[in-house]
């Protein structure tokens, strides 16, 4: 019986008729939630085909997750959502309610649920796809960054876009937070397993051994600021190149420093503050900073979405064009780093960017290109 017919007869069957059928013949049932979760994706394959110009991603990612879409996080249970909040190239989500004690917490793990509808019955049989796991092992207590503070909140910081909001009084978890970055995030959601997470494919750009510097410009760069409120900063850059250089990052190339120049200093629309539920966590100058960097094929070569603090500048930056105090945000893993440089005005409470500047290494050009630099 061809595929298609028999997908149609299982279609209108009711979940007891399809649970008997399975132990009959169980590959025809896997075969039904398959297609026509195949379907559903094949839809959703069209909206990510619209790119937005500014951050090489695609635009409609926010309209295919919130279809029929929803996250759960595992501990020794099973939490739903709190809340999520999209912005253009990330989506931060957060769980709170009853959660244990930070140092009761072994591992995490974040799974995207599919919901799968049976045309006759109107159930939707959930699929998981793991995301995420985080092992606290992994991450000793000296390498938890503590990243901000009010009266009644401590953050801390155990892994790039693992944020946990811990009570004063009672060192139990407030709520968990993850941020997470747009690129193959539709695809990570749906396309693991319950054990198995998606394994992004390698995308290689054509090789070139006629350029002396492939792959050492043509780069674009868009990098936001935000909160679960609003939207800090947003800018992009593009045509950039590099130059190799050991002096300030050992084994890197580093990009041209991007914030230079007056006329490229631009003020921040509001405070740095994160915001938990409604109200932003007073004396907390953090924020997530999500980044995205394509090279000259429109391929992301690196991509990051995670909390930042706002931290006093001791590095010797400084602008002689401002009055107020310096401040910087740093943020490095093992593909680069990056430099932001701020001046803070007390009397108009603003902030101004007076530098950034982005670090890649060697060897993530190397292994990107297949170059030898």
């Amino acid at each position: 019986m061809p595929v298609e017919i028999l997908i149609k007869i299982l279609s209108y069957l009711d979940v007891a008729a399809l649970f008997s059928l399975s132990h009959v013949n169980m590959f025809n049932v896997r075969l039904y939630f398959k297609t026509g979760a195949d379907y559903d994706m094949d839809k959703w394959k069209k909206s990510l085909r619209i790119i937005n110009p500014d951050t090489g991603l695609p635009s409609k990612t926010e309209q295919v997750l919130r279809y029929e879409r929803g996250s759960q996080f595992s501990l020794p249970i099973t939490l739903d959502l709190s809340w999520l909040k999209f912005s253009k190239t990330s989506v931060t989500l957060c769980w709170s309610g009853a959660l244990p004690d930070l140092h009761n917490i072994s591992a995490l793990q974040l799974h995207g649920v599919r919901r799968i509808a049976l045309s006759r019955t109107g159930l939707k049989p959930a699929q998981r796809s793991l995301m995420l796991t985080f092992h606290a092992a992994t991450v000793p207590k000296s390498a938890q960054k503590h990243i901000g503070q009010d009266k009644l909140i401590e953050l801390k910081l155990l892994q790039p876009g693992v944020v946990v909001g811990l009570w004063k009084d009672q060192c139990s978890v407030a709520f968990v937070m993850l941020c997470l970055h747009s690129h193959r995030l539709v695809e990570s959601s749906t396309r693991g397993s319950s054990v198995c997470p998606f394994i992004e494919p390698a995308s290689k750009p054509p090789f070139d051994d006629i350029d002396p510097e492939y792959g050492l410009h043509g780069y674009q760069l868009h990098i936001t600021l935000h909160n679960m409120k609003r939207e800090i900063m947003s800018e992009s850059y593009d045509q950039l190149f590099c130059r190799k250089c050991n002096a300030h990052f050992a084994n890197t190339i580093v990009s041209r420093q991007l914030v230079n120049r007056l006329s490229e200093h631009a003020p921040l629309s509001g405070s740095i503050t994160f915001s938990w539920r409604c109200e932003a966590l007073r004396g907390t100058n953090c924020c997530i900073m999500t980044l995205t960097l394509l090279d000259e094929f429109k391929i992301p070569l690196w991509y990051v979405s995670s909390a930042v603090c706002l931290e006093p500048d001791h590095s010797g930056h400084v602008d002689y064009n401002y009055e107020g105090d310096c401040f910087l945000i740093q943020f490095k893993d093992e593909v680069g780093r990056v430099k932001m440089h701020f001046v803070h005005d007390v009397q108009q409470e603003t902030y101004t960017v007076t530098g950034l500047v982005i670090y890649i290494t060697t060897s993530k050009i190397n292994s990107h290109f297949g170059t030898n630099y």
